[in-house]
């Protein structure tokens, strides 16, 4: 149950302004999420509310009510009070009065079903997050069909601000490149793929060409599928010009790394999951709540397990570096050396960005992911 971050009463269920919001009846404080705002609030003044957390917000708040971390700290919209705010649980707390500040407004999209939607979602989230069995799967149906080919889904990941054209703008370059080179894979691969003999060839291009390459469909779809799941939260906490370099320096550090392991090696390398181990990386560290969930099959047997993105984080370095054991013993084709370059990267930025801004092979190919 949840509890208030003041005075530890246990928090009621109150509707008001046609929404749901979890009220303290020892202090009058209340808890909130994020899409009930918005149905609250209006669009705007919820948009500015995330937008104000994500630029400005920083650690030391008050407990969560949900799942007792510590909340973020952050100047709410106009000349109101500060605010807390838990971003894995997508929940703002106001103090006594506080709320009362909080203009009435209404929903702008069109889309009323998606919305209604997001508001059930959140509301569950928040009910039963202490109360969450592992074997819980998402609320989502469509998130059945990855995990059933071995893909983790988010479970329970932060609320982002805007439409992620960054990582939308990528996806679709990396599809259109690949969907082009198939109609000559091997010649293209040969030709723009990054060869470790010629690690400098047309100027160094070949390190940046090597991004939008891909071995067959799979291994696109694999990469697309990490980039979109995890790309969007990064390039909210980042903004699109930090999000951009990271791409760059975790693709550029997987090349690296990879070189360094087998620098006379001319078997061309493919694909863009050096900089999506990057994006990985930081996603797990800069939210270390989210959570993610993978269903395990045996036979006609399954079960949904979850887990926060800190401990997926650790399961997905140990299958790295057991990747890289492979590859240089020469058992495995695909370059799991890129991919702990651009996890090197994606630590790195993590640690520098977090202190600007507080959170917020046969012949053949080689891939890199």
């Amino acid at each position: 149950m949840p509890t208030c971050p003041v005075c530890s009463t246990p928090l009621n269920t109150v509707r008001q302004r046609g929404g749901i919001f979890y009220h303290c009846p020892g202090c009058d404080g209340r808890a909130i999420s994020f899409p009930q705002i918005r149905r609250m609030a209006g669009d705007r003044f919820a948009t500015q509310l995330i937008r104000q957390l994500n630029q400005s917000g920083c650690r030391g708040g008050k407990p969560c009510p949900f799942c007792r971390q510590p909340m973020r700290v952050f100047p709410g919209p106009g000349p109101g009070p500060t605010l807390d705010a838990c971003r894995t649980c997508t929940t703002v707390w106001f103090d006594p009065h506080e709320f009362d500040a909080v203009p009435e407004g209404r929903v702008e999209s069109a889309d009323q079903l998606e919305l209604r939607a997001r508001e059930a979602l959140a509301r569950l989230q928040l009910e039963h997050l202490k109360e969450t069995e592992s074997d819980q799967a998402p609320d989502e149906l469509w998130k059945t069909i990855p995990a059933l080919f071995g893909f983790p889904v988010e479970t329970q990941a932060p609320a982002v601000s805007g439409w992620p054209w960054l990582t939308w703008a990528v996806a679709l370059a990396v599809t259109g490149v690949s969907l082009l080179a198939f109609g000559d894979l091997e010649g293209a691969v040969q030709q723009f793929g990054f060869v470790p003999a010629k690690a400098l060839r047309y100027g160094g291009l070949t390190l940046l060409t090597s991004f939008f390459l891909h071995g067959g469909v799979f291994h696109l779809i694999g990469n697309l599928y990490f980039l979109l799941v995890f790309g969007d939260n990064v390039e909210d906490a980042l903004g699109r010009a930090r999000y951009a370099l990271l791409l760059l320096g975790a693709t550029l550090a997987g090349d690296l790394v990879h070189w360094l392991a087998a620098p006379d090696s001319a078997v061309p390398c493919v694909g863009a999951s050096g900089g999506i181990s990057g994006v990985i990386v930081f996603y797990a560290l800069r939210f270390p709540q989210a959570r993610l969930g993978v269903l395990f099959r045996y036979w006609l047997y399954f079960r949904w397990i979850q887990m926060p993105a800190w401990v997926a984080l650790g399961f997905w370095l140990v299958l790295q570096v057991l990747g890289v054991s492979l590859q240089l013993a020469g058992f495995s084709s695909v370059a799991a050396t890129a991919h702990l370059g651009g996890a090197a990267a994606g630590f790195v930025a993590w640690l520098y960005w977090r202190r600007l801004s507080p959170a917020p092979t046969a012949q053949g190919s080689s891939d890199s992911g």
